[in-house]
């Protein structure tokens, strides 16, 4: 049996990645954001990481904080060129192919949500940590661009699939438990963004590499179709005529089992706190 058709294209995410190694750094005004919500989740683990694997290299901030720790520090990038600005491994995040157990943290700033095979790419994560290791990571989650999504549904518009399905709270929580994580915390954080126009949001989108990568690409909007969605967006605006857009960012962490790890809250029970999860055992 032939395999399936990937959901999306691992040309088209290099080619994205790329382009943002192209732009200047705060053009991405999303990696600084999430890069700053790892830093302060990990700030609060006492523990050292002698050896973390970060995977993207979007934002220079977090790579030099972690290397400031000491820290062995690889890193994993889709995108050759932004890889080789910082001597990244080259490669997708449900392929990496490097030593099981070889790495106490795991940071993934975005991009999750945009694997071919996201049970998979857990699955790979969980076996690269050594035991008591952390995963820690953020993307755009379930609820993200409503405005957006709604403008692109006008009527005129061709109705072809041109945005990314979103990962929930809940299935991302399940995702865990089910590749094997121990301790599994899942938030989010809303995050309102105001647009003058649609215009800007799809430049903001193309500099954080959140534009479509689906497989097979698209057809191109026509300009008429370009303009029913621009007209339909600022349909949606505030009485000031700016759209109050929605990145709703889904944090999650997870560690590789340990027998001195505590024991997890009984299923349901809310008493589970991302702090709590994040302390160090002895």
């Amino acid at each position: 049996m032939s395999s399936p058709t990937p959901l999306f294209s691992s040309a088209r995410h290099a080619a994205q990645r790329d382009r943002m190694a192209r732009l200047p750094e705060d053009a991405n005004f999303l990696a600084p954001i999430i890069a700053e919500t790892l830093l302060d989740r990990l700030s609060m683990v006492t523990r050292a990481f002698p050896r973390t694997l970060l995977v993207g290299a979007a934002d220079s901030a977090l790579t030099q904080h972690l290397r400031a720790t000491g820290t062995d520090l690889t890193i994993f990038e889709a995108g050759p060129r932004l890889a080789a600005t910082v001597g990244a491994l080259v490669g997708e995040a449900d392929a990496i192919d490097l030593p099981l157990g070889s790495f106490d943290l795991i940071a993934w700033p975005g991009g999750l949500d945009s694997v071919n095979d996201v049970p998979g790419a857990l699955v790979r994560m969980r076996a690269l940590l050594a035991p008591d290791g952390l995963l820690l990571g953020a993307f755009v989650g379930d609820g993200s661009l409503a405005r957006q999504r709604r403008a692109v549904m006008t009527d005129g518009v061709r109705q072809i699939a041109r945005l990314h399905p979103q990962i929930d709270l809940a299935a991302m929580g399940n995702l865990l438990q089910r590749t094997g994580f121990a301790l599994p915390v899942v938030d989010i954080d809303a995050l309102t963004v105001r647009y003058g126009d649609w215009f800007a949001l799809v430049r903001d989108l193309r500099a954080a590499g959140l534009s479509s990568r689906l497989s097979p690409a698209p057809p191109p909007l026509t300009r008429e179709e370009a303009a029913r969605i621009a007209a339909a967006f600022a349909a949606q605006a505030d009485p000031d005529g700016r759209v109050a857009e929605v990145f709703r960012l889904i944090h999650f962490s997870g560690w590789a089992p340990h027998p001195d790890q505590p024991k997890p809250a009984r299923r349901g029970s809310g008493s589970a706190s991302l702090a709590e999860a994040l302390k160090p055992r002895d």
